[in-house]
């Protein structure tokens, strides 16, 4: 789960995180009126959650309360097309009216779990105002990184070890490591899994101070998060994966033009792998879980024709918990209630596998007698739909 740039700078000034003064508002009138309260000059910067605001017109600066007025009543209710978005518009209902801050220095920060180690890593680059991975790519050796003790956590050393890479001068370096125990204080106590403060800036007169910020959770955790659950904003977020969401399945909506649904993690995964090395594309990941009910398969079918680049459906269950006979119902009853213009392939293994077949060949649905069957009859059908092999 993302939120706004406000929400995390919420969350990170009360880890101890300075952040600039600052208000959220909803239409233009009150942007004046902020304005006037941050003293007439100020960045007014569109909450949306996508990347590359600025180039995409979603951050602008005001001289003026009435600057200030006009260019957010221009921006609220626009549609912002970032890198980010896929060429998909996202509408502005929100504004930050911020404080302008004096820069001398932008500098990167972040926290992320490095899955490999098991660990926090918490990430510092003096190319602070760019992309991490262009960094990453061009200048390597300028990120820096520390790794938290998962016992004792960030060390000071290591919180002062990485501000000196950043500064030599001791009073920026003294803030500098009080913001970095404050990221990962905020990363560990809301069970974050991704902390960004792009830029952290070090102003003229001698301040460090988080100047943009994003945050991600993880999803699972926020049953015992219910301060940073009431955040999600819905609006914000791909509609499919919503409504996949409030039926208790597991969905990420990607590109390509077949859609799956597995039962499993694991082999949703394999399932993507397979389909991309016969040369087709997955539209996406989609798992309906250990012990799926017929209800659930159905709630899975109007999730995946709901997306317009879907054009071919391929189920893939493997029966152990599942009862293969439950899935085949499913399947059946969506056909039924709400049709599909889109061929379906089906590859059942396991649990009552053989009265599942029977099942699906007696409505003509197509079964593959194994994975490799059926992912190749998918991809061949998907390019018959005006798919692309």
């Amino acid at each position: 789960m993302k939120v706004h740039e406000y929400q995390a700078k919420g969350i990170l000034a009360r880890s101890g995180v300075p952040i600039p003064k600052g208000r959220v508002v909803g239409n233009p009138e009150d942007a004046y009126h902020a304005a006037r309260e941050l003293g007439g000059r100020v960045v007014i910067k569109a909450q949306v959650h996508a990347g590359g605001r600025g180039k995409a017109g979603g951050i602008q600066l005001a001289q003026t309360p009435e600057e200030a007025e006009a260019k957010a009543g221009r921006m609220l209710g626009s549609s912002l097309v970032t890198y980010q978005t896929g060429g998909r518009g996202v509408v502005v209902k929100r504004v930050l009216v911020e404080e302008v801050v004096p820069l001398l220095r932008e500098l990167y920060l972040g926290a992320v779990l490095d899955r490999a180690l098991s660990r926090v890593v918490v990430m510092a680059s003096t190319e602070g105002g760019v992309e991490i991975e262009e960094t990453a790519t061009r200048s390597p050796e300028k990120i820096f990184k520390e790794w938290a003790d998962p016992f004792i956590g960030l060390a000071d050393f290591q919180t002062r070890r990485l501000a000196m890479r950043l500064s030599s001068d001791r009073a920026i370096i003294r803030q500098l490591a009080g913001v970095i125990s404050g990221v990962y204080a905020a990363f560990l106590a809301n069970d974050a899994s991704m902390v960004e403060i792009n830029p952290l800036v070090i102003t003229d007169d001698g301040r460090v101070m988080a100047l943009d910020a994003k945050m991600s959770f993880d999803d699972s955790a926020l049953y015992r998060r219910a301060d940073v659950a009431q955040m999600r904003d819905p609006a914000e977020e791909d509609s499919l994966e919503e409504e996949a969401r409030t039926q208790g399945l597991s969905f990420v909506r990607l590109d390509g033009n077949i859609g799956c649904v597995v039962n499993g993690a694991g082999l949703a995964m394999a399932t993507m792998d397979i389909v991309k090395y016969f040369g087709g594309s997955p539209a996406n990941f989609l798992d309906i879980g250990g012990s799926s009910s017929p209800e659930k398969v159905l709630a899975a079918m109007r999730v995946l024709l709901a997306d317009p680049r879907v054009k071919t459906v391929l189920f893939n269950i493997f029966g152990g918990i599942t009862r293969c006979d439950d899935v085949a119902t499913g399947m059946v009853q969506a056909l039924r209630e709400i049709g599909t213009p889109l061929p379906v392939v089906v590859r059942l293994t396991g649990t009552n596998e053989e009265e599942g077949r029977r099942i699906l060949q007696e409505v003509g649905l197509e079964v593959g007698s194994s994975m490799e069957e059926a992912v190749k009859k998918a991809v061949a059908k998907a390019a018959e739909q005006g798919g692309t092999i």
